[in-house]
């Protein structure tokens, strides 16, 4: 039964359930953060910053759809980090410390991710909201 829920929990919550779309995914999400950086770093470091000219920029429909690209690769990159963590670390082995915890491992990591992807959820419509002031 453990065996059985803990494989559920596992192919459930996986972000792609492959390890190469994972890869490709994170190298992908972190390379739309890195230009969205660089953007960031030279509009504020050419411009001379008034509230006007920063809400025009980034009310801007590129910059909006930009800056939904990499709310989506935050979430993406933050989701397969968050889930490996508690797919390595949150295991029986790993909670023999408190005598009894082991038994709960698979509830506990469900819980947590499950947790992870709520906080996850907010933030996404929370900024999303900023974004796009709907």
């Amino acid at each position: 039964w453990d065996h059985w829920a803990q494989y559920m929990v596992t192919q459930v919550l996986s972000f792609s359930r492959s390890g190469l779309a994972d890869f490709v995914t994170q190298r992908v999400s972190a390379c739309i953060m890195a230009a969205y950086t660089l953007v960031l770093t030279w509009f504020f470091s050419t411009t001379e910053i008034t509230y006007a000219v920063f809400s025009s920029f980034f009310s801007s429909t590129p910059m909006q759809i930009f800056s939904t690209m990499t709310l989506l690769s935050i979430l993406a990159h933050a989701w397969i980090g968050l889930w490996t963590v508690g797919t390595d670390y949150i295991r029986s082995a790993h909670l023999e410390f408190i005598p009894g915890l082991a038994k709960f491992s698979t509830a506990i990591r469900f819980l947590y991710q499950v947790a992870c992807l709520l906080i996850m959820f907010i933030y996404l419509v929370w900024a999303m909201k900023l974004i796009w002031q709907f």
